[in-house]
């Protein structure tokens, strides 16, 4: 019986990652940022510009998504330690996408590495 593990490995296996070093140009050379981490995640601090699908609801949002419908978009993806986006990466491949990339390490990584995080602005009342 395969564990969690055993899936991402295989996964990751299967997939194109992209190191946290290189992460900022593959965005810029993006055509979508996606975070598949969940939405209270995603709230508390995601890499700016990212569009948020969590995992879970991927393949059905994705596939409702006129924008997002053409196979050779560039598509970068991230969660927390890489582990849900090389899974989604792989769905992305096994759906027909042509140029999908997971950043290794994730968005703890990223954090790691010094780079900008975007944080929804809290709402004021005066």
């Amino acid at each position: 019986m395969k564990t969690a593990h055993d899936l991402v490995a295989l996964a990751k296996s299967q997939i194109k990652e992209v190191s946290v070093a290189d992460a900022a140009q593959a965005i810029q050379d993006s055509d979508v940022l996606l975070d598949v981490r969940e939405a209270d995640e995603y709230a508390s601090g995601h890499i700016p510009g990212a569009v948020h699908i969590s995992r879970g609801l991927l393949e059905f949002k994705i596939s409702n998504a006129p924008e997002l419908a053409s196979r050779d978009l560039k598509i970068v993806l991230y969660c927390k330690t890489s582990g849900r986006a090389a899974l989604a990466a792989k769905a992305l491949n096994d759906m027909g996408y042509l140029n999908v990339e997971s950043i290794a390490g994730g968005f703890d990584a990223w954090v790691a590495a010094g780079n900008p995080i975007a944080k929804p602005q809290a709402l004021e009342f005066e």
